[in-house]
């Protein structure tokens, strides 16, 4: 069961040495705990093993004649995938497929020059734009051609954290703790030294124990494939 960070909060405090009752307040404890998972998360999202995939297939949409995809999920970070929200055999959609493309790439300027809308089929290129989560705007998917029909789409992403509460629980996967609680240990006692630094030592723990929870978790099945993906297969 993951910790709540009330519950690393009351572990660093025991580890700290507060002559003074409360020195270190509980906003400011919370705050410097919030910014360890995240530091945490940045990395384990770069290890490409999709512990924070969500798949969205009941919101976002193509709306007919626009050019860029509705509904998307405010936490996106990063997108996995666009596919048709209907794959079956019976949806008439197999031979529809979305490839991330730069919006200046000659087949997405192309595609957006065209000047009419198609029913769903073939090749649509997508691109992302604006800063995304958390500035409280999700990302633009700009797609060009355009639809005429509104046109059902699954989107695969990468989510953001959110907002960490004391009750939450860490939202980091593979035993975190120990991490947390060194750089928790690092920057509290930044407010100790004269130079308001982070205590080195507590650095080098806080480095070691993350080298080990990003081994930890750097391969998330070990299962052989039976057959093997060819270089360049995605192209023929």
């Amino acid at each position: 069961m993951a910790s709540t960070f009330t519950e690393l909060q009351a572990t660093l405090r025991e580890t700290l040495n507060e002559d003074t009752a409360s020195f270190w307040s509980t906003t400011e404890i919370h705050d410097i705990l919030v910014k360890g998972a995240k530091d945490l998360w940045r990395d384990i999202v770069d290890l490409k093993q999709e512990h924070y995939l969500r798949i969205n297939n009941t919101d976002v949409y193509l709306p007919s004649g626009a050019t860029q995809l509705a509904n998307v999920p405010e936490d996106l970070h990063k997108v996995h995938l666009i596919e048709p929200r209907d794959v079956s055999s019976t949806g008439g959609f197999q031979q529809v497929m979305f490839t991330p493309r730069k919006w200046n790439h000659d087949e997405f300027r192309a595609a957006r020059a065209s000047g009419t809308a198609i029913s769903p089929y073939g090749e649509f290129f997508y691109a992302i734009t604006g800063l995304g989560s958390p500035t409280g705007e999700p990302p633009k998917i700009l797609v060009a051609p355009s639809v005429d029909a509104d046109f059902n789409v699954t989107l695969a992403y990468i989510a953001n954290l959110g907002p960490l509460y004391a009750e939450s629980l860490v939202p980091i996967p593979g035993e975190a703790d120990n991490a947390i609680i060194a750089w928790g240990m690092a920057y509290a006692r930044a407010k100790e030294r004269e130079d308001r630094m982070p205590d080195p030592g507590w650095l080098t723990i806080y480095k070691t124990e993350k080298e080990h929870l990003l081994q930890s978790l750097g391969l998330r099945q070990y299962q052989e494939p039976t057959i093997v993906d060819g270089t360049f297969q995605a192209l023929w």
